[in-house]
């Protein structure tokens, strides 16, 4: 199935495949000149995962599909896979050894395209009336070209028995793990960049319009999600489905959903697992698609919440394609038991609709200043509401400003299109999901320019948030470009002094380090990190409170060079690689104390004086022998 395409990159992995190789000291170990045959094998012929999610988008041309999927493999399966990698590298320096390294990774990265596209999907599709086996069926194969594939964590960063490889032929830059770590991995595949699909199908003839039922073996599957999405084609809908375990009805094998999306497109939801122990049972899935009408069918209900006749639908009006309604407000204007789309027709030429598989109202504008439609909700069995809403669409005013690199604010110049009397504008600059400080003002009949404040905004570029609210229009909401950029500004870097003397250090009380104080501020709000040179050591090794900091310096490589003067250059470097340096000079405080160093000039001391240390000393001997002597 199609869920195992996702993770065909492990396929590669058993040795029951046949895969032929040769190491080249060229290419510093990495595996080369592989060749690989997979076919006759799906993933879970080889590969048991925990759970799998796949997409499959059938393109447009019935004959093509994009095939996304994940799946994750956990704790002992995460084991098993990781000996099953290795043990396919049998007979390579490094390989089937018990450890899994970064060059086998990269071995199966090149040849798991290879291998997938021989495997089977087990997914087919038949035209015609309801099919359920014994048929010729158009059978989806994978494309080599289109495949892209993934892992997050097939060699765990971080595990504690982490090595460098030991084989000979091993890269520079090879690392190995145990096969027996059981950390989780993940495992990906989607259309590579740069192509139009990964897997294809002889070309549908009736292009969905008829009648045609979509086969899935779901054999092995232990715990899988695949959602199926089609082209729009006017009515299609899902008629039946069922699930057979050898051929006979199971439908608690799993679930099937059909999902209709806004712009009037079907999906197919399935959900199923298999319990290994029931193998060799085999279990296939069937739904049948139509485009016939159901029996019944609800007409869609205008909801309270959907705006009265003549209500300005705001939006940008220059030509191309833009959201009018976004799906998240539509939602509550309308209900049907299946779905519901809105479907609306311009007065004026030019103009038009469309829905968006997401729910959004798209509306490409035309040459006049507005326009006017009349809009009904619409089922995907075409089954209209037949009151419909009249409404007009139009840009209610346009932004301006030069455009350039901006440090505090920036004039923004607000003209209006008189599409309303009055707009209540609240304005602010916007980066990356943030909104700076808001300016609010009245737009009437004239122009009118603000200063929008870029306080607290990162350097960068910068969007402006404009939202505007008048009588009789939904409220508008919008992100506009205006070619606006916010200038970096430095940090500022204090450095505490003493008070009394106006020193910057503290002295260790070993005299072989000093601690120095201070604050750091980021004018933008970013974060910054510090460093301090000296003596040609630097250090980043800072205490940081908000803005307060402090660090310790040694002298002991000063000292080695006979400095006596420390001069420290302190640095701090915001989040886009600006620098500020402050220098300081810290005088060493017992540099100017020298030692007292006796001289003895053989003179006798004056008269009054106290006796020399020799005398002393001498004294204090004879002193002692004569203590001796009496105790004797």
């Amino acid at each position: 199935m199609k869920g195992r395409v996702t993770a065909l990159m492990l396929a590669v992995l058993m040795s029951t495949m046949s895969i032929s190789m040769s190491a080249s000291g060229e290419t510093e170990g990495r595996q080369q000149n592989m060749d690989v045959d997979c076919s006759g094998y799906s993933f879970e012929d080889l590969f048991e995962y925990n759970h799998a999610l796949f997409d499959i988008n059938i393109k447009d041309d019935w004959a093509t599909a994009d095939v996304n999927g994940n799946s994750w493999v956990n704790e002992s399966r995460a084991s098993v896979v990781r000996t099953n990698i290795d043990s396919l590298f049998d007979g390579v320096p490094g390989g089937n050894n018990s450890w899994i390294s970064t060059d086998e990774r990269e071995a199966v990265r090149e040849v798991g395209p290879q291998c997938i596209a021989d495997m089977y999907t087990r997914i087919g599709v038949r035209e015609g009336v309801p099919h359920r086996g014994g048929v010729d069926w158009n059978d989806m194969e994978y494309v080599e070209e289109g495949i892209g594939l993934d892992e997050v964590d097939l060699i765990p960063t971080g595990h504690p028995d982490e090595r460098d490889c030991t084989n000979l032929l091993a890269s520079n830059d090879c690392r190995e793990v145990p096969v027996s770590a059981t950390n989780n991995l993940e495992i990906s595949m989607f259309t590579k960049e740069g192509e139009s699909h990964n897997a294809r199908f002889n070309q549908l003839p009736n292009s969905g319009l008829s009648n045609f039922t979509v086969a899935l073996n779901v054999t092995n599957m232990t715990s899988v999600s695949l959602m199926f999405t089609f082209p729009y084609v006017d009515g299609l809908r899902m008629a039946a489905y069922t699930i057979e375990d050898d051929q006979v009805e199971n439908l608690q094998a799993g679930t099937v959903e059909e999902i209709f999306l806004p712009d009037g497109s079907v999906r197919v939801k399935v959900e199923t697992s298999y319990d290994k122990t029931q193998w060799p049972m085999i279990r296939n899935l069937f739904f049948d698609m139509t485009t016939t009408p159901p029996a019944t069918n609800d007409v869609p209900i205008w909801h309270s919440e959907a705006p009265a006749n003549n209500t300005i639908i705001p939006m940008i009006k220059d030509g191309s394609e833009v959201v009018a309604i976004t799906g998240d407000v539509l939602n509550n204007w309308a209900s049907d038991n299946d779905a519901w789309g809105l479907d609306c027709n311009f007065a004026e030429s030019g103009w038009s609709s469309r829905m968006s598989p997401e729910g959004n109202l798209l509306v490409t504008s035309g040459p006049s200043a507005s326009g006017t439609a009349d809009c009904s909700i619409v089922d995907p069995y075409g089954e209209a509401n037949n009151e419909t809403r009249s409404w007009t669409f139009g840009q209610p005013a346009s932004f301006s400003a030069t455009a350039g690199v901006y440090s505090d604010s920036v004039d923004v110049e607000s003209t209006p299109s008189l599409l309303v009397s009055n707009l209540a504008i609240d304005m602010a600059a916007h980066q990356n999901g943030n909104d700076g400080v808001v300016t609010q003002f009245n737009l009437g009949s004239t122009s009118s320019t603000n200063p929008l404040s870029l306080s607290g905004l990162s350097p960068g570029d910068v969007m402006v948030h404009v939202m505007a609210t008048s009588s009789g229009m939904l409220d508008w909401d919008i992100m506009v470009d205006l070619g606006i950029e916010k200038q970096n500004t430095l940090p500022v870097i204090t450095v505490d002094t003493d008070p009394f003397d106006g020193s910057y250090a503290t002295w260790a009380a070993d005299q072989f380090s000093f601690t120095l104080s201070g604050t750091v501020i980021d004018p933008d709000g970013g974060e910054v990190d510090m460093a301090a040179t000296m003596c040609g050591e630097t250090t980043t090794g800072f205490s940081q409170n908000g803005q307060a900091w402090s660090v310790s310096l040694s002298i002991a490589k000063c000292v080695q060079d006979g400095v006596t003067q420390y001069d420290v250059t302190i640095s701090a470097t915001d989040d886009v690689g600006a620098i500020s340096m402050v220098q300081i000079n810290v005088p060493d405080p017992y540099a100017s104390e020298d030692p007292v160093i006796p001289i003895d000039t053989g003179e006798e001391e004056a008269s009054g004086l106290l006796p020399s240390i020799s005398i002393i000393a001498t004294m204090t001997m004879f002193l002692g022998a004569a203590l001796l002597l009496r105790r004797d």
